[in-house]
């Protein structure tokens, strides 16, 4: 029988409030961390990511207050993203109630702490996102895409910094140093409410054994149902689609569970 999919509601945090923007820009407040992180619990929702997305732009720890009431309030698995640095923030973050931390910044930067968090804390654990975004030129050597116009590139602090890191490669790397999952984000996608885009998921999934997330775009069901049928995606993650109450988590499971994807209801 084949895995269920995972909906994983997604809380980008700021200042301790939930806020949801566009390519990661023009970020708009949305509500309270702790009654969102209640009403996903309650429409059934897998688990529930939280990303302080200003903590390493501001170098900054994590709002470990914020993670500590959200923890509270939902009995489902909770990961933990943003401004974590090095092995004592994922500790404190895992101590504030958190099931797994997930690095990227961190990651880039230190690619050996990935290792580290794995030896420690185990590899279910440990998300690495990748922030992946479209680009046409500036690199000779494309392995994988060699047939084709664009690479993915991985970028860092909340999609401001290029890195030069073609997300495949990165993809891989990432598998092979520890880390149980990764959080695929297409900065492309994000916020767009066009759908998920599949060629960078597709590609991801392809390259690695570990589960993978797919984030960026879900404006309506039907995304989620086009991911899980065109990729091998273990879990959709989205925001806006929720926030804004265009559908709900128990929506979403019935529409996938009537359209042939199992997941849990």
């Amino acid at each position: 029988m084949p895995l269920a999919k995972r909906i994983i509601p997604c809380l980008d945090v700021d200042n301790g409030r939930v806020v949801k923007g566009v390519h990661f820009e023009e970020v708009k407040e949305a509500g309270d961390p702790v009654e969102f992180a209640q009403k996903y619990k309650s429409q059934g929702a897998d688990e529930l990511i939280f990303l302080d997305i200003t903590a390493s732009q501001q170098g900054r720890e994590t709002m470990r207050n914020v993670v500590s009431n959200v923890a509270k309030v939902i009995d489902i698995p909770f990961t933990v993203g943003g401004g974590i640095r090095m092995l004592e923030d994922a500790r404190e973050i895992l101590l504030s109630g958190a099931d797994k931390v997930s690095i990227n910044t961190a990651a880039v930067k230190n690619p050996e702490l990935i290792r580290d968090l794995m030896s420690i804390f185990g590899r279910q654990c440990v998300v690495v996102a990748i922030d992946a975004k479209k680009n046409v030129g500036g690199r000779e050597a494309r392995s994988e895409n060699s047939d084709q116009e664009y690479w993915f590139e991985v970028k860092i602090f909340g999609g401001k910094t290029g890195t030069g890191i073609d997300a495949i490669e990165w993809a891989r790397k990432v598998e092979s140093l520890g880390a149980g999952e990764i959080l695929l984000t297409s900065i492309d996608a994000d916020g767009t409410e066009n759908g998920y885009d599949i060629n960078l998921t597709k590609s991801i999934c392809d390259a690695v054994r570990i589960p993978v997330i797919a984030s960026g775009g879900c404006g309506e069901p039907k995304h989620m149902l086009e991911v899980f049928k065109q990729t091998d995606v273990d879990a959709a993650l989205a925001a806006s689609i929720f926030h804004y109450e265009k559908s709900s988590v128990g929506r979403v499971k019935d529409y996938l569970k009537s359209n042939g994807i199992e997941v849990r209801v």
